[in-house]
């Protein structure tokens, strides 16, 4: 069972995962209402506007749009909602019909203020079936297609393999930290991020978590900015609140 971003991200902060904040919306006034509440706990006018539904790419389709302001997030917000939105990861891809955007998430922008100090990676937790555990991967090439970033530059691309009957030891979250070049603050956070996301992974039987991008803010805080999430079916059973 696939969850949308916004209900990935609910999922996550019961773990005590550090998510982009963000407000799900049907409606143009809606999201005007909730543009309003974010600037007052951000004290920021940027805001996103992200179209949720079941595929991946959606910003190179329009889905995913920066607001700078209310009449910004106005505008996104009514071009995005209703619209059938076409993306590499819809049916037929960017030929095809698309899927029908009926909720967007209004979210902080956690680059602001400086964009500069910040860095994304990519971290993804899922099952290796021929090695029969649960395997991290992650890269310091966040925010672009894994497949792509594996194809032509294959070395940046880590896999840090669990053995089932221990599950992650401590070192290993921070051999991930240290392999994205992290140090001070913001190792000790990925640490911590990493160790809660195996942990959310686990006990909510997950096939996938998919982290793309996780960012370093400029003060050194580790967020997900996006996700994707997809639970196991068979153990849904176990989880009558999923």
């Amino acid at each position: 069972m696939n969850l949308h971003e916004y209900q990935g991200k609910e999922l996550l902060e019961k773990f005590g995962v550090a998510i982009q904040r963000g407000k799900v919306v049907e409606s143009v006034e809606e999201a005007v209402t909730a543009y309003r509440e974010l600037q007052e706990e951000t004290g920021t006018d940027f805001a996103v506007v992200k179209a949720q539904i079941h595929a991946g790419g959606r910003g190179k389709g329009g889905g995913v749009k920066l607001a700078k302001s209310a009449g910004d997030l106005r505008e996104h917000a009514d071009n995005i909602l209703g619209m059938m939105l076409k993306t590499p990861q819809t049916p037929g891809g960017m030929e095809g019909p698309g899927k029908l955007v009926r909720k967007v998430l209004i979210a902080e922008d956690v680059y602001a203020p400086d964009f500069d100090a910040c860095k994304e990676f990519y971290i993804s937790v899922l099952m290796d079936r021929e090695r029969r555990s649960n395997v991290i991967i992650y890269s310091t090439e966040g925010g672009m297609d894994i497949e792509k970033v594996a194809e032509e530059t294959p070395h940046l691309v880590h896999k840090e393999h669990i053995h089932p009957g221990i599950g992650l030891l401590p070192f290993q979250a921070r051999k991930v930290a240290f392999n994205l070049g992290l140090e001070g603050i913001a190792f000790k956070n990925m640490v911590k991020f990493i160790t809660n996301l195996y942990r959310a992974f686990t006990d909510s039987d997950a096939s996938l978590f998919e982290i793309n991008p996780c960012l370093k803010t400029g003060d050194d805080r580790i967020v997900a900015v996006d996700c994707k999430v997809s639970l196991d079916e068979n153990a849904l059973f176990r989880h009558p609140h999923l």
